[in-house]
């Protein structure tokens, strides 16, 4: 076994390393850097070069508040592998789409290594693209959802490529979490990316798409904080960073715009897709439900404590006027906070502020997209992760990653103050479980247990006993069943 192995691209030779039994090749450019002439362009395809070259290390991430303003003048959309045979094994490809708010994120956490689901005999890729104003803003004189084309490219390219990586094209499951999971719901409905997905699990969807009408209005805001206009032409003036701290400015203000901006002005985050007939013709729940993904199995969830990390009141006392203008401006129905206590008689006001929170912006679109998927005639498969390792946080948001990825380490457990006597050791065998589902779904499309259908709505719950079970949240289901999940819009 070579130290080094090379592999021939469609751009060029590249060299990688062995680590352990896997085959590692960081930092390969899938598109142009999308700086000068380029920036705020659709992703051009990458120029060939000459020689070997070394991909050694993960490309720079796009701009964003935690990476260097020299960054960005270099190249950020490339993308890494990890495979277990470079051969001619045409093993399952399973694609990592990272999460962020649409704001940050990269693919060089640790935390989100492929090592392991690798060794596990699937062929891993993990990709950067545009976030924030770079990839999501509406910017006039610019393609919408840049970061998603993005996407696209990379697609693309491992389309292209994957093969001689021991991947087969053929056979391309597409996995992200929270913005990445809304960004494969999006691609799932995109003409563009016809082909180059056969399967899609969505963890931790968000319900934020934005029409082109309040997309303008964030982007028009953030530009304002740099003194010019939401254009091409006056936005290429200004760096990546400055805007990148225009943008962080602006979602300080956010909850001031809540009147006319709607919900999405309590959301930590002022980008989403934009639904603009073009890039993107539909919300995914609508576009799901009439076919768009028929043929493309999906695996859909989240965790059950999907808003403890953003709540601001956790473990507080919740006032009523608090209360009640959450439930005005987030639930469904006259009067939600009536149905909200009908419906949880036992729960304080801080618990029912973090259940409709928790509902309104994760739980409900993954439990809808599933049942949009069913009906639009598509394998699909829901779950839950219900387990945990300490009080504090629960089943939190971003958890399931860790698990699937088995990137924790012992310490990071043990360490937490609020820590359960037995967590480690239920973290392995959790994490075990996860993964060996989402090998088995990359591989075939069945992780084990039944599809969804709307009258059963069986249910994956991973706990430290795994069961199959009736949505959990039938309670929320309930109150949610008539609401139509849609692209948000100016309210005012």
């Amino acid at each position: 076994m070579a130290a080094s192995p090379e592999v021939c691209t469609t751009g060029g030779t590249v060299r990688g390393r062995w680590e352990d039994a896997v085959a590692v090749f960081r930092g390969i450019p899938y598109a142009q850097p999308p700086v000068g002439p380029n920036r705020f362009s659709r992703p051009a395809p990458s120029t060939r070069w000459d020689g070997v070259r070394e991909a050694f290390r993960f490309g720079p991430p796009a701009a964003q508040a935690s990476a260097a303003d020299s960054d960005v003048q270099t190249e950020w959309l490339t993308l890494n592998i990890w495979s277990p045979d470079l051969g001619a094994a045409a093993l399952p490809v399973m694609v990592w789409v990272h999460g962020g708010r649409y704001l940050e994120g990269h693919s060089a956490n640790a935390h989100q290594d492929g090592a392991l689901l690798a060794a596990a005999g699937v062929v891993v890729v993990s990709l950067n693209y545009r976030v924030g104003m770079e990839g999501f803003a509406r910017i006039a004189g610019a393609p919408n959802n840049r970061g998603l084309l993005d996407q696209i490219a990379a697609l693309q390219w491992i389309h292209d490529n994957v093969g001689a990586f021991g991947g087969d094209p053929g056979n391309v499951t597409v996995f992200g979490q929270s913005a990445g999971g809304g960004s494969i719901a999006a691609l799932l409905t995109m003409p563009a990316s016809a082909g180059l997905i056969q399967r899609a699990i969505v963890q931790s969807l968000p319900g934020t798409f934005f029409t082109e009408n309040l997309a303008a209005e964030v982007c028009a805001e953030i530009a304002a904080e740099l003194g010019a206009q939401a254009t091409v032409a006056e936005l290429q003036r200004f760096s990546p960073h400055s805007l990148v701290a225009a943008g962080h400015a602006l979602l300080e203000k956010m909850p001031a715009f809540v009147d006319s901006w709607g919900p999405m002005a309590l959301t930590p985050t002022p980008f989403s897709p934009i639904v603009d007939g073009v890039t993107l013709s539909a919300a995914p729940w609508r576009a799901l439900a009439d076919g768009a993904a028929g043929d493309i199995d999906l695996l859909v969830g989240h965790t059950r404590d999907e808003y403890s990390l953003f709540n601001p009141w956790r473990g507080k006392p919740v006032s009523a006027s608090l209360l009640h203008d959450t439930m005005t401006h987030l639930a469904p129905h006259a009067s939600p906070t009536e149905n909200y206590r009908t419906a949880y008689p036992s729960a304080s006001a801080s618990q029912m502020y973090e259940t409709v929170n928790a509902d309104w912006l994760f739980r409900m679109p993954c439990q809808h997209l599933a049942a949009a998927h069913h009906a639009g005639g598509g394998s699909t498969r829901l779950y839950e992760l219900a387990w945990s390792f300490n009080a504090d946080e629960g089943a939190a948001h971003s958890l399931d990653q860790l698990l699937i990825f088995g990137t924790l380490d012992r310490a990071e457990i043990t360490s937490h103050p609020t820590a359960y006597a037995n967590a480690a050791n239920e973290y392995e065998d959790v994490s075990r479980a996860m993964r060996t589902a989402w090998v088995a779904f990359a591989s075939n499309g069945d992780p084990g247990w039944e599809t969804y259908d709307p009258s059963a709505r069986r249910t994956r719950v991973f706990n430290t006993e795994t069961t199959d079970q009736p949505y959990p949240h039938e309670a929320s289901r309930r109150l949610w069943a008539v609401h139509r999940f849609a692209a948000l819009d100016l309210t005012a």
